[in-house]
């Protein structure tokens, strides 16, 4: 969708003529889910989570088509976190927040690991949201929700810049600093700390192995993304007792 836009802006700046294409509806209801190889129309009792997956063999049902484990792998762990969120927060305002917040971790983990890219549409609104919910402190309180917003974006911020100015090379992208204030500003600046030595952690140890095991090129870029929405999803849910433990250490 984003990448159907920003043809279409480009194509309005450059005054050259837009291609039927891109004219027609495109968004997340519309054309209907369909397979990529043969065209065939998912019909709704193929399009069930994981259940459909296992019924259809992992292959379409008109050509045949392999259907990539990505589909019942995401489902799962959808349904399994979501289930933690209700057991860690009850029948409660924060359960049906907190489900909205793990959705978006994983709808962005997914989209940077495949794309390098942290949408707007979902991160900012993410930010806001975060400080709209703690008006009331619901996961922490008001001030400490905007000084987390605030300091989330300045921290990666101050690291890109200095990066830059001694290698000369951008270390990361501004998606990643929207994301570390959207996570400020749902747990506060106290739990910042954590989520950036955790995430940085993980992606040192993952982009090592990458590049060891798999032979990765060290000058591709790795996202950062999914490391600060894991990193984030840990510190939502268990950041105080992990503090507590630190501390108390």
């Amino acid at each position: 969708m984003l990448e159907n836009e920003w043809r279409s802006d480009c194509k309005n700046y450059l005054d050259i003529e837009q291609d039927k294409q891109a004219t027609e509806t495109f968004n997340l209801s519309k054309p209907d889910s369909s397979c990529p190889n043969c065209g065939h129309k998912i019909r709704i009792w193929e399009n069930i989570p994981i259940i459909s997956y296992l019924v259809l063999r992992a292959k379409c049902a008109s050509c045949s088509t392999h259907i990539s484990a990505q589909y019942p792998v995401i489902e799962a762990v959808t349904a399994a976190l979501s289930i933690l969120i209700a057991i860690k927060f009850g029948v409660s305002t924060e359960t049906l927040f907190g489900l909205i917040f793990t959705w978006a971790l994983i709808a962005l983990t997914m989209i940077d690991a495949k794309t390098q890219l942290l949408p707007d549409n979902i991160t900012l609104p993410l930010l806001w949201l975060g400080i709209l919910v703690n008006t009331s402190s619901l996961y922490t309180s008001l001030e400490s929700s905007v000084f987390g917003a605030i300091a989330g974006y300045l921290i990666l911020w101050s690291v890109y810049k200095l990066f830059k100015l001694v290698t000369g090379k951008e270390g990361m992208g501004y998606g990643d600093f929207k994301l570390l204030a959207a996570l400020g500003a749902w747990m506060g600046w106290m739990l910042l700390p954590q989520i950036v030595l955790l995430s940085s952690l993980v992606g040192a140890i993952i982009g090592v192995s990458m590049i060891v095991i798999n032979r990765h090129d060290k000058n591709v870029a790795i996202p950062f993304g999914p490391y600060l929405a894991i990193a984030g999803w840990i510190a939502f849910i268990w950041g105080t007792e992990i503090n507590q433990i630190w501390l108390n250490i």
